[in-house]
């Protein structure tokens, strides 16, 4: 009796923890790999294409590029152990073969070089990634700095109307030959806010409201009026700059974000109207909207006017030049694009000398990119994590389509930058930081929980 009694007092030893997600530190690095080899054999390509010979600097180049991938591995291996294993490799490789396409441009544009430059911006941008991933151990802490991100946001949009416009739109601050684009990082700050905000008043989006027709509820004012009101703004600001592809990527983002709050697939359909009808108005009374919009309906007018091809006219000549497997590295011509090519028109370069394959492989690489942002989002248990990691993907694919159609024909051009693969300082490096802000999205996803916690 004493020892059935001894027996049944005996503590009962802690519940392990429960199983989460392998670790998968050692496939990331293998894939960190292969995309450095593919970025180096690109460059070793272009050079070969263009000079005849190997790149001076094809050793420093790689040993670089190699370089900076294992810091950020590492990063990740310490700080963000759980992380998606597909993040970080993806957007490498599509640096390196940015970096391989700007090169390509600046062969056959010796006057105006801007490899060194973008090749500068990375690595800052992977400096920046580095320290959000090892400083930011906690996504949460982020929602406490609501409306100071909304504010820091609508300051970024407001300066650059003071300085002087560059093709038409005033987007830009120039100072001590340095140029800057606040509203790429903006766009980060208003996804925290509208994470935040969203997040805390989810209840009141979801079952409060009038309803009018079918699943659709007039949500109150009380509750939608400051977020509205902060979108209205911002847009605003951005129709004031005549910065229309961030303006329609800031009303994408804001409904993406209000329909994952409210689960109302109503707001999807009030949103393209809004979007349609702002995009009437502002093509019709905007002469430089105007413009892109004639060049879209008719964009070979000019060559029947004997002017010559114009820039979307060029970039469809590119696309139809590379065919199914591509002219080669080095081997196209859409340098004739002009002053564009390296920026808004670098993925006819892409599409022309990869091919439709080629070009297939990255779209899908944004694709599966933001595959991954959405996934951790849904494996996330708090509201403001879901909605924070669906909107940073979000940008990456509002951005992707935005330029992808443009330059395909599908839509009007709106003048933006490829994610990762176009020129663009501030827009590498705000990018970068949407990598490191996923990173610890997913690691806090697929972090293991202790079993009494995972039943609850």
């Amino acid at each position: 009796m004493t020892a059935l009694t001894a027996k049944v007092a005996e503590p009962t030893p802690p519940p392990p923890p429960a199983a989460g997600a392998p670790r998968r530190r050692g496939v990331e690095l293998a894939l960190l790999t292969g995309a450095v080899l593919i970025s180096v054999l690109g460059h070793l390509l272009v050079g070969l294409a263009t000079t005849g010979r190997i790149p001076d600097p094809a050793d420093r180049y790689a040993a670089g590029l190699a370089a900076a991938a294992l810091l950020a591995h590492l990063a990740v291996r310490l700080a963000a152990p759980y992380a998606d294993p597909l993040v970080l490799p993806i957007a490498v490789l599509l640096n390196g073969l940015g970096l391989v396409f700007i090169q390509r441009l600046d062969a056959t544009t010796p006057g105006h070089p801007t490899a060194d430059d973008q090749l500068l911006w990375s690595a800052l941008g992977l400096v920046l990634f580095i320290l959000v991933v090892a400083l930011l151990r906690d996504h949460r802490v982020l929602q406490r700095y609501a409306y100071l991100s909304v504010t820091t946001a609508l300051v970024l949009m407001l300066v650059p109307v003071f300085f002087p416009a560059v093709n038409g739109a005033h987007i830009w601050i120039r100072f001590a030959g340095l140029s800057f684009q606040p509203g790429e990082f903006a766009k980060i700050l208003l996804a925290v806010f509208f994470a935040s905000y969203l997040a805390a008043n989810r209840t009141a989006l979801a079952l409060t409201g009038r309803r009018l027709f079918w699943k659709l509820r007039l949500l109150p004012g009380r509750v939608l009026g400051p977020i509205l009101a902060i979108w209205l703004l911002s847009v605003g600001l951005l129709v004031l700059e005549r910065d229309l592809g961030t303006s329609l990527l800031f009303f994408g983002l804001f409904v993406i974000m209000l329909f994952t709050a409210t689960g109302r697939i109503g707001w999807i359909a009030i949103g393209l109207l809004l979007a349609a009808l702002g995009a009437y108005a502002v093509g019709t009374l905007e002469p430089h909207v105007n413009s892109r919009v004639d060049d879209w309906l008719n964009p070979f007018a000019s060559i029947e006017r004997g002017e010559g091809p114009g820039q979307l006219a060029q970039s469809l000549f590119s696309f139809g030049a590379g065919g199914l497997l591509g002219t080669g590295l080095g081997h196209g011509r859409s340098f004739l694009i002009g002053f564009a090519a390296k920026s808004d028109f670098i993925l006819a370069t892409a599409g022309e000398e990869l091919g439709l394959v080629g070009l297939t492989a990255i779209l899908l690489l944004y694709g599966l990119l933001v595959a991954r942002g959405f996934r951790a989002g849904l494996a996330l248990r708090d509201p403001f994590g879901r909605l924070l990691a669906t909107g940073l993907a979000s940008i990456i694919a509002l951005q992707v389509f935005v330029i992808a159609g443009g330059v395909t024909g599908l839509i009007p051009l709106t003048g933006m930058a490829m994610p990762f693969l176009a020129q663009g300082g501030s827009s590498v490096v705000t990018n970068w930081i949407i990598v490191a802000l996923l990173v610890r999205l997913s690691d806090s996803a697929r972090r293991p929980r202790p079993a009494q916690e995972a039943d609850e």
